[in-house]
């Protein structure tokens, strides 16, 4: 029996790799440019990450409902350390969780692209025209 060397799915998404191959990076690593960009396409199998105009609105409620469930859980545990009323509470929550919003829209990002591709995989590239 021969084990398949790509990473799980898991390790594929919090490593930002190609949802088709698991090789190919999402994002170009470029610390100077600031936000990560995208590659058009997997460098290694060609799957073209945006399909389309607007493709990554779902993503945005993917990060919406992450970035509630996070501060939800932030207050919660500020909450029971601190025994502070709501409003000081909700407000170092969010203080607390602004640092995780870039990484957490990169997240989002991967999440729709994995999202999409289970649902309605894009078929790997023929050369036969």
């Amino acid at each position: 029996m021969m084990l398949d060397p790509r990473p799980t799915t898991f390790k594929a998404i919090l490593r930002q790799l190609c949802p088709r191959c698991r090789e190919g990076r999402i994002f170009q690593t470029s610390v100077l440019s600031g936000f990560p960009r995208m590659h058009p396409r997997c460098p290694i199998c060609g799957l073209k990450f945006e399909r389309e105009e607007g493709y990554f609105l779902g993503a945005m409620y993917i990060s919406y409902a992450i970035a509630l469930i996070m501060i939800t859980l932030l207050a919660l545990m500020l909450w029971l350390g601190f025994h502070w009323g709501l409003q000081k509470t909700v407000v170092w929550a969010i203080i607390l969780f602004v640092p995780l919003a870039f990484p957490l829209t990169l997240l989002a990002r991967v999440l729709w692209i994995y999202l999409d591709q289970t649902f309605d995989p894009e078929a790997p590239a023929t050369n036969q025209e």
